[in-house]
């Protein structure tokens, strides 16, 4: 490929046959004899183009791309150049041309600079969801809180990648560092040199802002990937699992869009009325079930939408509007007939110490020892695992787990006297999963659900209705099941909710289990 450098006043074709960022960066120091000099690469609007994305970029950019490379040690003036259509480099170092008229007025005073950026930001959290609550939290308080910080650089990064795509320019990235610290001055770091690096810093390409940046670059492309498959293999569920795009949503009579739907999730951001913020999200549930259907925008679901994170019946509330309320209240109805039949069958299983202290607390027996397991319905859930065990494989070639691992994808124990944000940050792999918090298994006072390293509260206070709530909030995000329990959640999916029969992939284990507990 041939690309146009202009360097020193100096014009030249440069041909790269292999074409990468390294090949590139090469041929051009030959050409014009650039020794022990780091070159930055940029293209036509200021973005800086790492050598991670470089390839990224030709595939995204149009052939006509105006390609900018800049010296790293020194200070370079990027001078305006024609677009042709091939692809052009244009390396300007501070020694050439400049133009007169170029004083002290282009670039505009600190003050300004900071000023303005303060506005950027401010507008946009007042446009996009969840920026008001962020508001009104610092307003109040002073500071924000480390979810309510994320939130906001969610917000932010969300913003910019819709504007500039996947890797917004250097100048876009300060410009919001430089306004989040100028909006929120108790976020700014005293003893830096800018006090916004840990937001972004320009020279490292480090903070908050371009950690942010990765993970949603990262996500868009496993996004895609999965999106190139067959519908009819796009997940190990099929077409009926948890993640399907189903059209027959049970609607309510309204649903809001446009201006009216944003007016409604800016309004239950600062609501204190539990009627009015479930009245809101039934209005808003078409708007959100297409967000978490966006492969783009879904990680931001429980951003736009926080109330999920305060506000018991929610994930509940959602289902019923999805599936209606006969097929969101089967668990919990059929579980009394189910139960003994669930024991009964895994009573034939080899035995070992954790399956006979499942077996032992399902059937209500005191165990004389120190071990306390969960509760009689917990533990006979958990011998599912048991039925359906885990399996190896996968598309990712996964290694098997143990049963007793794969629990650990369902529920996990907390002690009521211990942090719950250690817990989040040290187990944010394994979501979603059950959060149960007490002074022992079989004493649980309240339950969670583990979701994107974010907590939301269990309206439920039983184990049961708990792993009921569990199993919706699959349904309600969009969420595949772990692959070491996907037939186990299958199960309950085809055999206890009945959704889905017909179209979703089951094991013969799965129909088989069916068969010995139905018939």
């Amino acid at each position: 490929m041939l690309f146009k450098v202009i360097y020193g006043g100096k014009k030249k074709l440069i041909k790269v046959d292999e074409v990468d960022y390294s090949s590139l960066i090469k041929e051009v120091k030959k050409k014009f004899s650039i020794e022990q000099k780091d070159l930055v690469l940029q293209d036509d609007t200021g973005v800086e183009v790492d050598k991670d994305v470089f390839t990224d970029v030709l595939e995204e950019r149009s052939r006509d791309i105006l390609w900018r490379v800049i010296d790293q040690d020194s200070e370079c003036t990027v001078l305006d150049s024609c677009s042709s259509h091939s692809d052009t480099l244009v390396l300007t170092p501070n020694h050439t041309e400049t133009d007169d008229r170029a004083g002290p007025s282009m670039k505009r005073p600190r003050f300004d600079e900071a000023f303005e950026a303060k506005q950027f930001v401010s507008e946009i959290l007042k446009e996009k969801a969840g920026g008001l609550a962020v508001l009104a939290e610092y307003n109040e308080h002073g500071k924000l809180t480390d979810s309510t910080r994320r939130q906001l650089v969610n917000i932010v990064v969300a913003y910019i990648t819709e504007k500039e795509g996947r890797v917004p320019s250097k100048e876009t990235k300060t410009r919001c560092a430089l306004g989040i610290v100028t909006l929120c001055p108790s976020l700014k770091d005293p003893y830096s040199r800018t006090g916004y690096e840990h937001f972004y810093d320009p020279k490292s390409n480090q903070g908050y802002i371009s950690w942010r940046l990765k993970t949603v670059s990262r996500r868009s492309k496993s996004q895609s990937t999965r999106n190139a498959r067959s519908s009819a293999a796009s997940d190990d569920e099929g077409n009926g699992g948890p993640t399907a795009n189903r059209a027959n949503w049970n609607y309510l009579e309204k649903q809001l869009d446009g201006d009216q739907c944003k007016e409604a999730i800016s309004f239950m951001s600062h609501c204190a009325d539990k009627d009015q913020i479930f009245e809101k999200m039934k209005l808003t549930f078409k708007h959100r079930q297409q967000l978490i259907h966006d492969a783009e925008k879904s990680s931001t679901a429980l951003s736009v939408f926080p109330r999920f994170l305060d506000t018991k019946g929610l994930v509940l509330q959602d289902f019923d509007i999805k599936f209606g309320t006969e097929t969101a209240s089967r668990l919990l109805e059929q579980w009394d007939t189910l139960k003994p039949k669930i024991i009964a069958e895994a009573k034939t299983l080899n035995s070992n110490l954790y399956l006979n202290s499942l077996l032992a607390a399902g059937t209500g027996q005191n165990l004389e020892c120190e071990w306390q397991g969960w509760d009689s319905d917990m533990s006979c859930l958990l011998l599912l695992a048991f039925l359906l065990p885990p399996s190896a494989g996968g598309r990712n070639n996964s290694t098997k787990i143990s049963i007793k691992e794969a629990m650990d994808h369902v529920v996990q124990f907390h002690k009521a006297c211990c942090s719950l944000t250690e817990y989040v940050e040290k187990t944010e792999g394994l979501q979603p999963h059950l959060l149960a918090v007490g002074s022992a298994k079989n004493a649980i006072h309240e339950f969670y659900i583990v979701l994107d390293g974010k907590l939301l509260p269990c309206q439920a206070k039983s184990s049961l209705s708990a792993f009921d709530e569990l199993f919706k909030a699959y349904f309600v995000f969009s969420v595949s099941y772990p692959h070491s329990l996907n037939a186990m959640f299958t199960f309950v999916q085809t055999t206890i909710y009945k959704i889905g029969c017909g179209t979703v992939r089951e094991t013969p284990r799965v129909k088989d289990l069916r068969a010995k507990l139905l018939n």
